[in-house]
């Protein structure tokens, strides 16, 4: 099994940044991807971006430019910078890890993002 804490999250103005992180522990296996999703109300989650246990990243496109993801595999950690931010960017942020070897997903509890305007 796999634990993700994510912490971070909270109330901004628009224009401002944050950064969300997320831990996991358990049993994590080296061929995985961690990423984040995000679900405004009354909508779908939505990928916001991921990272591969390689490096390797994809954004959504209405992220491209103002979030970066990056992680750090010796901490099985991964984070979420987040600038530029906008009203529409407010949702419920989810870490996510998905285990290329087991084609398991795992979910972080979910933390807050507000953007004021």
């Amino acid at each position: 099994q796999v634990q993700l804490v994510e912490s971070g999250g909270g109330l901004v103005q628009a224009g401002g940044s944050l950064r969300l992180s997320c831990a996991a522990s358990g049993t994590i296996f080296i061929r995985n991807a961690m990423g984040w999703f995000r679900q405004a109300p009354g909508k779908q989650r939505e990928l916001v971006a991921t990272i591969s246990s390689g490096g390797s990243t994809n954004y959504a496109d209405s992220v491209k430019g103002r979030f970066t993801i990056s992680r750090d595999n010796t901490k099985n950690t991964v984070y979420l910078q987040m600038n530029s931010l906008k009203p529409e960017d407010t949702a419920v942020y989810y870490c996510n890890l998905r285990s290329f070897r087991t084609m398991s997903d795992y979910w972080g509890q979910g933390t807050q993002v507000t953007v004021s305007s």
